[in-house]
């Protein structure tokens, strides 16, 4: 029985949502971000915005979060000619996917994270990748987080349980989820501090939350709340 995880955590919805389910479910919950140099580092102030916002209206859950953690992965950044990256615009590549992909970043993000769990004494490491409702990525694949949770567990002789709360669930569902762990307080938490805009706009406030309504990670958190909203959400499990 799992008692203690670490929650590989943003400061967007997606990482938000889970991060509250990881509350709900274990004992002891820590948190870790990454700087890689992203266009919208303004989503490593919204990550403590929410940590304190969870902490002043869940009790509960403040009784179990732990230290939060952020590590400096700027040499990411450096190796990575993407759209999160540098000033340059949205765009698909020949390679199929779109040039917000950064190639490797989630595996070094579970790579760290479980060299993190290893000395903190933690066992399950949380992302909230999804194959439902994503651009492509394939290092958010349900394959490419099995293969990872078999590596890191050999190489570190510990076993590690890769937990991935979002993979088959579409944005609309990861709205309803929110509302299901902890209310309407929740969902407007989420969509008053959370950061989800690739350009890293808190100018522009919509019903969803901030960002500038038109990079592709705003229009799919708009089409998720949109669906969540009518009733059109894929039913949880």
């Amino acid at each position: 029985m799992h008692t203690t995880a670490l929650v590989l955590f943003s400061g967007g919805q997606d990482s938000a949502t889970c991060l509250a389910q990881a509350l709900d479910k274990y004992e002891r919950v820590e948190t870790i971000a990454f700087d890689y140099g992203q266009r919208h580092r303004i989503e490593l102030d919204a990550r403590v915005q929410v940590l304190h916002a969870l902490r002043e209206q869940f009790p509960a859950w403040a009784l179990k979060l732990g230290d939060d953690h952020l590590l400096d992965l700027s040499v990411l950044g450096q190796v990575s000619e993407t759209s999160l990256t540098r000033d340059m615009e949205f765009r698909m590549e020949q390679s199929g996917l779109p040039n917000t992909f950064v190639p490797g970043r989630n595996l070094l993000f579970l790579t760290l994270a479980a060299a993190l769990a290893y000395r903190r004494g933690l066992e399950v490491i949380v992302t909230g990748v999804c194959e439902t409702d994503f651009s492509g990525y394939p290092d958010c694949r349900d394959d490419t987080m099995k293969a990872m949770q078999l590596a890191l567990s050999l190489g570190m002789n510990r076993r590690f349980l890769v937990e991935t709360p979002l993979m088959w669930i579409d944005k609309a569902a990861t709205w309803a989820l929110a509302e299901r762990l902890g209310g309407h307080a929740l969902v407007n938490l989420i969509v008053e501090h959370t950061h989800t805009c690739y350009l890293g706009d808190r100018d522009h406030r919509h019903e969803w939350g901030y960002g500038c309504g038109t990079c592709p990670a705003c229009e799919l958190r708009l089409r998720g709340w949109q669906r969540w909203r009518s009733g059109l959400a894929t039913p949880l499990p």
